[in-house]
């Protein structure tokens, strides 16, 4: 998540816009108190990232969604009398992360590196802010080459938007008040390289990233909890390959996938398994994703 510079979250509901402020549930701006989850329209306009229940041109509709545990959900009213005089009036910060899916099906997860200030050590697609001026689509290959060295040219993948995510850190009121506060894009881009081809360009940044690895779709499958038979004991890799960064250096290995399933699954962040469980739908999904060129 490189960078200051950042893309400030806008809600618009009933004709009535707001800028969304940490501890305010974005969701629940959509939704009633008792769900979690609202279908928008989203996109970029004048420099804010808008979510409306209308749409507004050049935006996108999408599923927006919370963990069932959102700390803004459980503040209580008003959400901003109990943060830091520091953290009231702060806005919600738009993001991007990259489901980056090989032509052999395999996607890049990453581990976040154990010093960086939010999630550490949580297995996460390559991500970080949209900063102003910037595009969507732009930003997530840029955060994708300065996390893990691979550039992707135009013409060789195509692209859509996954869903919306809302992220609070510390992701639970028992581990603190939030004190980070992200609407999460995910795009997914489907690569015409298979893996072999795009892992041995990797060059992950030992700073944001201390182990990379590319799942087959049944582990997949299994992190996202979409597949019976996969909880069940059915087919799933016995070994996946992770790549670990130590000392300014890098090495590969084969390794159960113990870690991205249960009862390791925490491991693996919340708003990965919902990008997950939405790349399973979009996978039978009707219509062309976009086209890289555009």
């Amino acid at each position: 998540m490189a960078g200051l510079r950042r893309v400030l979250v806008h809600v618009r509901r009933g004709g009535a816009e707001r800028p969304a402020r940490v501890g305010q549930s974005v969701t629940g701006t959509f939704c009633p108190a008792h769900e979690d989850a609202a279908v928008v329209s989203c996109g970029l306009d004048r420099g804010r990232f808008l979510l409306s229940d209308v749409a507004f041109p050049g935006s996108t509709v999408a599923l927006l969604e919370r963990p069932s545990s959102c700390p803004a959900k459980h503040l209580g009213e008003p959400p901003a009398a109990g943060l830091p005089a520091e953290l009231r009036g702060r806005g919600v910060a738009a993001a991007v992360a990259v489901l980056l899916q090989a032509s052999t099906g395999h996607i890049l997860l990453t581990r976040r590196a154990g010093a960086l200030s939010t999630f550490p050590n949580v297995w996460v697609p390559p991500g970080g802010h949209v900063e102003p001026d910037e595009e969507l689509l732009p930003a997530g290959l840029r955060e994708l080459e300065e996390e893990t060295g691979l550039r992707l040219a135009a013409g060789t993948f195509s692209w859509r938007t996954l869903g919306l995510w809302e992220s609070i850190y510390p992701p639970a009121l028992s581990q603190g008040l939030p004190r980070h506060h992200h609407v999460i894009v995910y795009l997914l881009l489907r690569s015409a390289e298979g893996r072999r081809r795009l892992e041995a360009r990797l060059r992950p940044s030992a700073s944001e990233v201390s182990a990379c690895a590319w799942l087959e779709p049944s582990v997949l499958e299994a992190i996202a909890g979409a597949a019976e038979e996969a909880e069940e004991g059915g087919h799933v890799a016995t070994t996946v390959g992770v790549t670990e960064l130590s000392s300014g250096s890098s090495g590969t290995a084969r390794r159960p996938p113990g870690p991205f399933l249960p009862p390791g699954g925490e491991r693996v962040s919340a708003g990965t398994k919902f990008a997950l469980r939405r790349w399973l739908g979009a996978r039978g999904a009707a219509g062309p994703p976009h086209s890289s060129t555009q």
